[in-house]
């Protein structure tokens, strides 16, 4: 008995084989999930958050040591949590909620810190402290586990994390470089952004800060919020070189500008923002933003809060 050839068979293309030709951005929302954003304001439509539970309770010990600013009551941080999770909901915006896989680091909650998003998929971050090592293990699983594309995973000694990172608009990103992303995050980072035509700044924060996220927030088109004396200089430049106007928050103590940056852009002039920062929301009220609150004070006993705790998906 004879074979016969397999060479005009379809799995060695033959007639039958069908070439693939659409791009990988062409997949986003077909073959992955409705993902991607290239700015900081568009409506929000999807975040991925993580529900803390008794893990909180390692607080009670000795809270420095989980990087956390006092003992936090594990039951009344989870009920603000849900709050969180409603106000989302509320708004209709889709929230993913991370699975909960056994041992849980304390810090799982701030999700903002584990990845950040580009058009074409998440960078994946590698968190900087021992404490939070191999927290990105949990959320690479929830961001696959709801179809989201992983374009890189950071090498070698490259220490990342998505608070870090802020789009200005399609074209360009800021990258705070300190205590928690280092230069080689920088170097791998603007290497899968310039792929993409995207230009990558690279800004030192100034010392004794966690995030760049906190020290400017962008809430439109036109309007960003930078912390003053903290807001590194270049971040302003280019903000205004972009056509940002750049409003400073008035001179209040750490903590309470600790709340008052840590909020998440809903859509164009919208934010959502700790409950009862009153001097804060008075202030951004004046600039004609829209504030909607939910409680935080549990949450931020742990060195974040709203913004901190959200891992956005989606943009318009």
């Amino acid at each position: 008995m004879t074979k016969s050839s397999t060479f005009s068979t379809a799995a060695y293309g033959g007639e039958g084989w069908q070439q693939r030709n659409s791009s990988h951005q062409n997949d986003i929302g077909n073959i992955w999930g409705d993902c991607g954003l290239e700015n900081e304001y568009g409506a929000l439509k999807s975040v991925i958050l993580h529900s803390p539970g008794a893990e909180l309770d390692a607080s009670q010990d000795k809270p420095d040591s989980l990087q956390m600013l006092e003992t936090v009551d594990s039951g009344k941080a989870g009920e603000e949590h849900a709050m969180l999770v409603d106000s989302y909901q509320s708004h209709g915006i889709n929230v993913h909620l991370l699975d909960r896989i056994e041992p849980v680091s304390p810090n799982q909650m701030f999700c903002a810190d584990l990845f950040a998003m580009t058009p074409h998929g998440a960078i994946l971050a590698r968190p900087a402290s021992v404490v939070r090592a191999g927290e990105e293990v949990g959320m690479a699983r929830g961001l696959v586990g709801n179809n989201v594309p992983i374009l890189r995973t950071l090498t070698g000694n490259a220490t990342f994390e998505g608070a870090d990172m802020i789009w200005i608009n399609a074209d360009k990103v800021l990258l705070g470089q300190g205590l928690r992303t280092n230069r080689e995050a920088a170097h791998q980072i603007g290497g899968v952004l310039g792929e993409t035509g995207v230009e990558l700044i690279p800004v030192d924060m100034p010392y004794g800060t966690m995030h760049l996220m906190g020290m400017v927030r962008i809430v439109s088109s036109r309007l960003a919020i930078g912390w003053p004396r903290r807001t590194p200089h270049r971040v302003v430049t280019e903000l205004r070189e972009a056509g940002y106007q750049v409003e400073f928050i008035p001179e209040v103590d750490d903590f309470e500008h600790g709340k008052a940056f840590n909020f998440v852009t809903l859509g164009p002039g919208k934010i959502l923002t700790v409950a009862g920062n009153t001097a804060a929301i008075r202030f951004y009220e004046s600039l004609g933003i829209e504030c909607i609150e939910t409680p935080a004070i549990e949450l931020s006993k742990a060195a974040g809060a709203v913004g901190c705790l959200t891992g956005i998906i989606k943009r318009e």
